[in-house]
């Protein structure tokens, strides 16, 4: 992987170059002592949640040093001739993020100049230059792909927050089995997670621009630790808790798991549905959105509690994730009531209430031609249904995901 840094201003010594290895007018990351290497935090995609979550950690009293990561080589272009974030707040616009560096990751190599990485593995356990905190805001469906080409330039000091919609992919059982394959010695990084509740809309595709359309929180906590004590862990997940406008809180294993599940619930309503009836989030509450909606949100919330259940009540895999969060039957008495039709209704209809006015992050997807999230949603709950019980099966999520691929496919064809 090669690493192109944001090109210089053009000048008498880099007029003819296409990339260059500084910043404007800062040294390099690689010369960095090795506390300001710790404390550098790199944001790996720069859309909605990577926009919000830069942007306010930017705003800390003492902020870290931040990188932001793009995928693309236009998006430096873009950064170079207009630099900084821009939030919009009730119709202000707020701009920040103005010294931080920007680097696009890529396989290509520069067309000119030397290759720079990141930093291997070997590097990193030898004090070298290396990601010791790695916020992953890509959309659910790249995070993985994304970690395959990561893989060595990540070490048992790393960590890697991970803030898209849907289940971590590192939660049990999954996720033993994916660090069992790629660290096979149990060295690899520790993995945190955040859930998200903010409204984040973009204002453009070309520039760093979003509209952050309803305050809401993020939730951040452990889902798989490696145990070692030079890990980052506690400085990424207390920068995430108080970073501004995050309104962020750290909680322990258990609540992030119980949290999650809860969030994945309503994003496999309301994403869904808004995008295959091309409607604002609180139309399909108040019946503005076709006869025969209601019901089948009724049905969506049926076949995930079953699952969520089933999913709580399966103690070879949620024993250990629940550990000192659920520690009496009471307890798991009340967390199967959470989880329950009822429950859950009761959650679905007050979130679309408050996000009412909001277009899903899917239906967004849907318009701009961008792949959508639909496997990460209904496709994760269909999935585990499978591995609980073979016969518990999810017809109406089923369907709904054959409708948004159908309603997702024309548009990025």
């Amino acid at each position: 992987m090669h690493l192109h840094p944001r090109p210089r201003q053009p000048g008498p010594s880099s007029r003819n170059a296409q990339i260059s290895l500084t910043k404007f007018d800062e040294k390099s990351p690689d010369t960095e002592d090795v506390d300001k290497r710790r404390r550098r935090i790199f944001v790996f995609g720069v859309g909605n949640l990577g926009r919000i979550f830069a942007s306010s950690l930017a705003k800390l009293r003492q902020p870290p040093p931040i990188t932001l990561v793009v995928h693309r080589r236009h998006m430096l272009d873009s950064w170079h001739k207009t630099p900084g974030i821009v939030m919009i707040r009730d119709g202000e616009a707020d701009r920040n993020c103005l010294d931080v560096d920007i680097e696009w990751w890529t396989d290509e190599k520069p067309e000119i100049g030397p290759v720079r990485e990141p930093g291997k593995r070997q590097q990193l356990l030898g004090g070298g230059r290396g990601i010791f905190n790695l916020i992953m805001a890509t959309k659910a469906m790249d995070v993985l792909p994304q970690l395959e080409k990561l893989q060595g330039y990540l070490s048992p000091e790393s960590t890697v927050a991970f803030t898209q919609n849907g289940m971590c992919p590192m939660w049990p059982p999954q996720g033993v089995d994916y660090n069992a394959r790629h660290w096979p010695g149990g060295d690899g990084p520790s993995w945190i997670a955040c859930v998200t509740t903010h409204g984040v809309a973009t204002a453009s595709r070309t520039t760093f621009e979003a509209i952050h359309n309803s305050q809401g929180a993020v939730t951040v906590g452990p889902v798989l630790l490696n145990g070692q004590k030079q890990s980052n862990t506690a400085y990424l997940v207390q920068s995430l808790a108080r970073a501004p406008h995050l309104g962020g809180r750290a909680v322990s294993r258990g609540e992030l798991w119980t949290l999650q599940l809860e969030k994945l619930v309503v994003n496999s309503v309301i994403n869904p549905l808004t995008a295959t009836l091309g409607c604002v989030n609180g139309d399909i509450f108040e019946g503005r959105a076709g006869k025969g909606v209601s019901r089948m949100i009724d049905s969506l919330i049926r076949e995930a509690s079953s699952v969520l259940q089933a999913l709580v009540s399966n103690k070879e895999i949620s024993s250990e994730i629940l550990q000192g969060y659920i520690t009496t039957e009471e307890e798991m008495s009340r967390l199967l009531e959470r989880f329950s039709f009822d429950s859950l209704r009761a959650m679905v209809l007050d979130v679309g209430h408050r996000v009412r006015t909001n277009t899903s992050s899917m239906l967004q997807d849907v318009q701009s031609g961008r792949p959508t999230e639909i496997r990460a949603f209904n496709g994760w709950l269909v999935e585990t249904a499978a591995l609980l019980d073979p016969n518990l099966r999810l017809p109406t999520h089923e369907i709904l995901i054959t409708l948004v691929e159908a309603e997702s496919a024309p548009h990025i064809n």
